[in-house]
């Protein structure tokens, strides 16, 4: 009886997962793009050991240094991506914004995928009143802009209890902010995953042998639907970072003192054009490119870890 149970899950074949291996080294621009992905991770966790400075050093910031142009323009070796109006080494600033940026992506993300899940799992399995209930709710919040919401919610955070205390928990604010307002995405798509997963046979075995319904749906259903899940959390992580630098850049995200990568780009915009270009240039440039390599992750994912792509 107990290997019964163990039974009753419906495993992944193992060919299938040899095959989305054996396309994923063959496909030239995926892996490239999962090598810079890893490339930045590693540096922004490693930052305070790989950046030339300390940006919590008193010292970090110096006016005297203030605008020098990159290496290969002014010739100064101690500042290879320059500094900023503040005397900052570019270099250092990037890679701990970076983390910061990343940080924010993530946490959002399981934020937004744990609420998901659990309201999908529930609603697909329960159906009847439960589900529709619960898609409404899902209906109703995706009828609201993710930014409108954060811009309305920060700016009279902001107004309630200053900027200073804002400035103290901008990072958990922002976190929460973002991860509360992007939960359907998940709860939709887990429901219909849980709405197919739970006409199989396994499941009415499992119900025959008087699993609770707990245990069918986080034991058998979940590990079954997790496919389309990992495309979300790759495409979500990156739509987070650009909601985060978007309110950093009008004021209502990171603060200065601890710059993420929009936070970086809107202090160095004023001085776009006029002459200190690399301020905003090389921040928006590394934005970008982990931004773009994050979203051919999530379209190869969502191309091969698509059934129907795998049959045909």
């Amino acid at each position: 009886m107990r290997h019964l149970k163990k039974d009753l899950i419906h495993p992944t074949s193992v060919s299938r997962w040899s095959h989305i291996w054996s396309g994923f080294i063959g496909d030239k621009l995926a892996v490239l793009s999962l090598v810079i992905f890893v490339f930045y991770c590693l540096f922004a966790l490693m930052a305070p050991l790989v950046a030339p400075f300390d940006i919590n050093d008193p010292a970090f910031m110096d006016l005297m240094n203030a605008e020098i142009a990159p290496s290969w323009i002014s010739n100064d070796s101690r500042f290879l991506l320059g500094t900023d109006a503040q005397g900052r080494d570019l270099l250092s600033v990037i890679l701990y914004g970076t983390r910061l940026s990343l940080t924010i992506g993530v946490c959002a993300v399981l934020i937004q995928a744990t609420l998901g899940i659990c309201i999908g799992l529930v609603a697909g399995y329960s159906g009847g009143r439960v589900d529709n209930f619960l898609m409404r709710c899902a209906d109703i919040q995706l009828s609201f802009s993710t930014m409108m919401v954060a811009i309305v919610f920060l700016a009279i955070f902001q107004s309630l209890f200053g900027i200073a205390m804002y400035q103290q928990l901008a990072m958990i604010i922002l976190i929460l902010v973002i991860g509360l307002t992007e939960w359907p995405l998940f709860a939709r798509t887990i429901r219909a995953s849980v709405l197919a997963e739970k006409q199989k046979e396994y499941v009415d075995a499992a119900r025959v042998m008087g699993i609770s319904s707990k245990r069918i749906m986080f034991r058998h259903i979940l590990p079954n639907t997790l496919s389309p899940v990992l495309v979300i959390f790759t495409v979500q992580i990156a739509n987070a970072i650009v909601a985060e630098a978007a309110l950093s850049f009008l004021g209502l995200g990171m603060p200065a003192t601890e710059p993420s990568l929009g936070s970086l780009i809107s202090a160095g915009f004023s001085y776009m054009f006029a002459g200190s270009w690399w301020i905003c240039v090389i921040p928006s440039l590394t934005l970008i490119v982990l931004i773009l390599v994050m979203n051919l992750l999530g379209d190869w994912l969502r191309d091969h870890l698509n059934p129907r792509v795998y049959k045909d």
